[in-house]
């Protein structure tokens, strides 16, 4: 099929295998039938592969919360830590594959559009905020923590060098504002200004691989520390002494949250994917990738520092490893996390801008038909985006309660409520009872683990000023 080929008045068209596209406001995508004749020749797209779309999806999944997921264990144990990640995994899976049907059933082109399905504008416009305040906050703790790799940080009173740093001593190019503005110019704004998800497969490919980098690493550093007797066994139960310490566990229930969460971009994926009947096995392997990843990652993480696993296992490779090369891989391991979260950036900003898009311009054309629009949603976000990582650090704390809030109704109240609303009638019994589970563990756990985390941060302001 080419552009020219393309019948302008048809409101809904085969364009690729077993896929019929539905064109309207909330299309994240290039719609075939809107292409006018003076773009011919921009759309040559035929779909997107399943490798692709996999990688892109993975590469949603696998973000900062993967260096999170070793401080769980240590809260939880090793053997319920474990199981939790792959409950949870489990439960992600069942989450996406209830949107995915009930977008098919109401032909519906993106998550605002199939919330609006349910429960009209302002269930859409729900969850576009709830996309714009995860999403923000995570790629604002992208750059803080890509900048405190690189440069260093002096966050907590001491100053940790960063890499170029300790290579290259203190200079004017390796400050912080420089690196992070560099990083900006030179990856993130060339990145950002693809159209497609589809074009970020390759990026998302490797981002992917340096994941699985830092994991070959950390399992080299656990093999030869245990033929050298320096691991211990580690605690393979939680420790509860009172109901402050139970309630405590909950806490890590929005790191699992944040770790999976994926599902602002299936809807782009899906919409760009040549066979739409592949999304649900796109999702499955997609899940059943990064689920052993983090159990891995977890369990030498875990295996390696034990009871001095911090809640960002990073800062551990900040330290003495004890083994011949230790500070080379640090900087391996610092190197890699780096660059991953580079390539994550785009992928996570990609429904950032259309959700943003959606809910000023609701009545404009598709965004990708304008460039004027397109190229100043892109600047702007990201100039925000930049300014939040560089004058306002501190951000990070707040955006653990809003960001964990808003990825919590992302990933599991909201596709609870679709089905439990079930407009079209689809829905088993065992699907509305599953909902109304994840709809009650979702809302508790995380009021408690707000709750705990407000808790934690006003006694350690209040030790602090005595």
């Amino acid at each position: 099929m080419t552009i020219g080929s393309l019948a302008p008045k048809a409101e809904k068209k085969k364009s690729r295998k077993n896929k019929t596209v539905v064109v309207n406001e909330n299309a994240p995508l290039l719609p075939k039938s809107h292409v006018q004749e003076s773009d011919a020749g921009f759309d040559d797209f035929n779909g997107a592969s399943f490798s692709g779309a996999v990688f892109n999806l993975s590469t949603t999944i696998i973000g900062a919360g993967i260096m999170a997921l070793p401080a769980t264990l240590k809260q939880l144990g090793m053997i319920p830590g474990l199981l939790a990640i792959i409950i949870m995994a489990l439960l992600t899976e069942k989450s996406i594959e209830l949107l995915i049907r009930f977008t098919r059933a109401g032909k519906s082109a993106s998550y605002a559009g199939l919330m609006g399905d349910s429960f009209g504008n302002y269930g859409k416009a729900l969850v576009q905020i709830c996309v714009i305040i995860n999403n923000i906050g995570v790629l604002i703790v992208y750059m803080i923590i890509i900048g405190d790799v690189l440069s260093g940080t002096s966050s907590s009173g001491d100053h940790h060098y960063g890499i170029l740093e300790g290579w290259f001593g203190v200079q004017w190019w390796t400050g912080r504002t420089f690196v992070v503005l560099f990083t900006t110019l030179a990856i993130f704004v060339p990145l950002a200004s693809f159209k497609r998800i589809d074009s970020l497969r390759f990026t998302s490919a490797l981002s992917v691989a340096l994941a699985v980098v830092f994991l070959v690493i950390a399992v080299g550093i656990a093999v030869v520390k245990i033929f050298s007797g320096g691991i211990v066994m580690p605690r393979l139960f939680p420790v509860t002494t009172d109901v402050a310490s139970f309630f405590r566990l909950f806490t890590v229930v929005p790191v699992f949250v944040t770790a999976y969460i994926c599902h602002y971009n299936v809807h782009s994926i899906d919409n760009e994917l040549e066979d739409s009947s592949q999304m649900q096995g796109v999702v499955q392997t997609a899940l059943v990738l990064c689920s052993s990843v983090y159990v891995m990652i977890s369990f030498f993480g875990f295996l390696l520092f034990g009871e001095g696993t911090l809640d960002d296992v990073l800062a551990n490779f900040d330290t003495d490893l004890g083994i011949p090369f230790g500070s080379v891989l640090n900087d391996a391991v610092r190197i890699s996390y780096a660059a991953h979260l580079m390539l994550v950036f785009p992928v996570v900003f990609f429904p950032l801008r259309l959700n943003i898009d959606g809910l000023l311009f609701s009545k404009s054309r598709p965004l990708v038909l304008d460039n004027v629009r397109f190229a100043s949603l892109t600047v702007a976000l990201i100039g925000v985006i930049f300014l939040g990582a560089n004058f306002i650090p501190s951000i990070w704390d707040a955006f653990q309660f809003t960001g964990a809030t808003a990825a919590v109704c992302i990933g599991f109240i909201f596709p609870a409520a679709i089905t439990l609303k079930d407009r079209y009638n689809i829905a088993t019994k065992s699907d509305k009872i599953l909902s109304v589970i994840m709809i009650v563990l979702a809302v508790f756990s995380n009021v408690v683990a707000i709750y705990s985390d407000a808790y934690a941060l006003i006694k350690q302001n209040k030790t602090s000023r005595e």
